[in-house]
């Protein structure tokens, strides 16, 4: 495996380290637990574009979110990276953290995640030294080896001849990126005249924290012995959960970055007013993802269509089992769902991913969310400007 280097993880981590110490904040990973949430809370955005609606109101929903979890306590909030996928409108993180800098500043934004092997491990240094620079102290590098579309669409994204291999290559890409956000390939190495920009050639400055994501065991494994932090997709693949947890903690080195583990997971979420309205918003979504399941992607239907809809026996037990692994209801009742995720898994931070047709209804649930949990409201560096 290609040595992977640590550079300054972008934060003074204060006299404890970057791992657990007496203050939750220390280091630019770990968050603090807001309100009687059991963990840090974050905001996993898939930026979905429901039917008879646009990718524009959508990425204004995106905006209105981050807002909302910067103001409520919310720790982070991530953008995913999907192609080919009308229901999703975040092939670009990149360009979409930029945005949501603009409009936040003090929640840290990042990737959740850009999936390397679509990309020359350059391009992503540069376009997150931008982020950066944008943003100092803010930015989060969330990196997965997996395409984040069909097969078809990963080959037009990577290129011919490459769509095999990509995967296999990401210990080393992993290495290669690394070493253009500390600017350190060493003497004689055909990079070591080529500089990230903007980084560190520029003079000091800091750099986003790497996190690895994955939904199998390679990911958590070789998070655990690089000393990452690592983010698993329990929202699309609960049933290995615990074996990734379990796998990434026992694997686990002490690096520059961490001296403990740290473990987010990515939880589908929706509260609602009443069970009723949340279990119809779900229920969309769990459509949505049955037909692209079978090939067939599209805009996320309306709860109506989904209410209406003909389950054939099979899409009938694929619902039902895509439905028992997200955490619904009422305030209340997602609160419960979230404490007992929390105790279960042991997941130092909690990522919530509100799939639904309405942006009102997302927007909606993660201030049900807030309110449950006595997430106090805090105004942001603007609105503190504003009154002063």
């Amino acid at each position: 495996m290609p040595e992977i280097r640590h550079g300054e993880p972008g934060a003074d981590p204060g006299p404890h380290g970057p791992g657990r110490g007496p203050d939750r904040d220390a280091g630019p990973v770990r968050g603090t637990a807001r309100g009687r949430a059991p963990v840090p809370l974050s905001v996993l955005d898939l930026v979905t574009v429901g039917s008879g609606s646009t990718a524009h109101d959508s990425l204004r929903t995106s905006v209105e979110i981050a807002r909302l979890a910067e103001s409520r306590g919310y720790h982070r909030h991530w953008v995913a990276e999907h192609h080919s996928m009308p229901g999703v409108a975040s092939s670009s993180p990149a360009v979409i953290l930029a945005h949501l800098a603009a409009h936040t500043s003090r929640i840290r934004l990042g990737s959740g995640g850009v999936m390397l092997p679509n990309h020359a491990p350059l391009a992503v240094a540069e376009q997150f030294g931008t982020l950066e620079a944008l943003a100092p102290g803010r930015i989060d590098l969330g990196l997965g080896r997996a395409p984040g579309t069909d097969g078809r669409t990963a080959a037009a994204l990577r290129g011919p001849g490459r769509l095999d291999e990509a995967a296999e290559e990401f210990p080393r890409q992993l290495a290669e990126l690394t070493r253009f956000l500390d600017d350190d390939f060493p003497d004689g190495h055909p990079y070591a005249r080529v500089h990230a920009v903007p980084g560190p050639v520029q003079g000091p400055a800091g750099r986003p924290p790497l996190w690895l994501l994955g939904s199998s065991g390679f990911s958590a494994r070789l998070a655990g012995e690089l000393g990452l932090p690592f983010a698993y997709a329990h929202h699309f693949s609960a049933a290995g959960t615990l074996p990734a947890l379990d796998l990434y903690r026992r694997s686990f080195r002490p690096s520059a970055v961490l001296d403990a583990p740290y473990a987010v997971i990515g939880v589908s979420a929706l509260a609602a007013d009443t069970a009723e309205e949340a279990r119809a918003q779900v229920l969309a979504g769990a459509l949505a993802m049955l037909r692209l399941r079978a090939g067939r992607p599209g805009l996320v239907p309306t709860p109506e269509e989904a209410a209406a809809y003909d389950y054939s026996p099979p899409e009938r037990e694929f619902v039902d089992g895509w439905l028992a692994t997200i955490v619904h209801g009422t305030p209340d009742e997602v609160r419960a769902g979230l404490d007992g995720l929390a105790r279960r898994t042991g997941a130092d931070e909690l990522m919530l991913t509100a799939n639904a047709h309405s942006g009102a209804a997302r927007l909606r649930s993660y201030g049900l969310v807030a309110d449950a949990y006595g997430m106090p409201e805090e105004p942001s560096e603007r609105e503190k400007i504003q009154v002063n």
